[in-house]
């Protein structure tokens, strides 16, 4: 048993990828954490029409650290429209003789309840019996948490299931010498990729189709807009992870190195993916998204589902991931040069 345990020992020491997998990653992705859930430093920003708000109201709201904006008439723009126009503000406290007191905000987010829940407070600290409206210009206020977030979970399955599954494939097929015959003929390296990303593109897209209608019609996932842009969305996301999990079996020998390499390459992508508004993460951190593959995915997803956007609205965010998929296609090509034996 002694020597057993010693030469266990032994060969996790001499593979450095169990190391950083044992003492760096938790590490890494601890730090992470506290940057991206740690104190932010953001101010909510509300909106008021000082002209019917009393400068009581006003004052309780500024000594919740909010910041007030002044929305000049109440006549210009409905609250919901205007934050339809304006996404910098989180919410617009009105007060009226026929509907009292409403707050009304884009989404029921995070930012949305920590704005609300410091408005409720400033009212709280005048009139302890006032009661409040709640509004939303998209969903509503009884929505379940899977309604809320059920866009994150199609990108964040699809991406990680499809990066598995392609990842430890390609190393599968190294490990055994398929890929070094392969690349013995007259095949271009670019034509092993493509044929490899056509391949496995497929279940991907298979998986990413019964995803989406499995979730909207037999879950019940709500969506605003047309689930054929879901579709294409989850599509370019499943063919980005094949192009993913290639790129990452270049560095790996074996399925169970590509495991290893998850809490780098999975795992901070899911901060990023919708789970936490990305301008409400501090230090500036939340730019790192534009470097992440699922939060294009995400993003398109979530415009069509929740805000009912259409191709105008969400182009960028397939672009992001056609960009992202092509880049990749480059990557594994010249990667794929060590390989082959001239």
């Amino acid at each position: 048993m002694i020597h057993l345990a010693k030469r266990v020992i032994r060969q996790t020491i001499n593979d450095k990828r169990s190391i950083m997998m044992i003492l760096v990653a938790p590490l890494l992705i601890l730090t992470l954490v506290y940057f991206l859930l740690g104190d932010s430093n953001y101010v909510p920003k509300v909106g008021i029409y000082q002209d019917v708000i009393p400068h009581s109201f006003i004052n309780a709201l500024e000594e919740q650290d909010l910041q007030v904006i002044d929305l000049i008439k109440k006549e210009d723009k409905q609250a919901k429209q205007y934050l339809k126009d304006h996404h910098e503000v989180d919410a617009i406290f009105t007060l009226s003789k026929s509907s009292g007191m409403t707050i009304t905000m884009y989404e029921p987010n995070s930012k949305a309840r920590d704005a609300a829940s410091r408005i409720q407070k400033a009212i709280a600290s005048l009139n302890p019996s006032a009661k409040m409206n709640m509004s939303y210009v998209y969903g509503s206020q009884d929505q379940s948490s899977f309604d809320s977030l059920g866009f994150v979970f199609l990108a964040l399955f699809s991406f990680f299931l499809v990066f598995i599954i392609s990842a430890m494939a390609l190393v599968r097929e190294r490990s055994g010498g398929t890929l070094e015959r392969l690349l013995m003929t007259p095949i271009r390296r670019g034509e092993v990729i493509l044929g490899y990303t056509v391949g496995y593109g497929v279940f991907a897209v298979i998986q990413a189709v019964l995803l989406v209608l499995y979730a909207i019609f037999v879950l019940r996932l709500s969506i605003v807009g047309n689930i054929g842009w879901v579709l294409v969305a989850m599509v370019l996301l499943a063919v980005t992870a094949v192009s993913f999990g290639a790129a990452i079996s270049i560095f790996a020998s074996s399925e169970l190195q590509v495991v290893q390499m998850i809490p780098f390459t999975i795992i901070p992508q899911v901060f990023f993916s919708g789970l936490i508004p990305i301008d409400q993460i501090p230090y500036h951190l939340g730019k790192l998204c534009y470097l992440m593959p699922i939060y294009y995915g995400a993003a398109a997803i979530k415009g069509v589902m929740v805000y009912g956007d259409g191709f105008l609205q969400i182009w960028g965010h397939l672009f992001g991931l056609i960009v992202y998929a092509f880049l990749l296609y480059l990557l594994n090509t010249q990667a794929l040069k060590k390989f082959r034996k001239l």
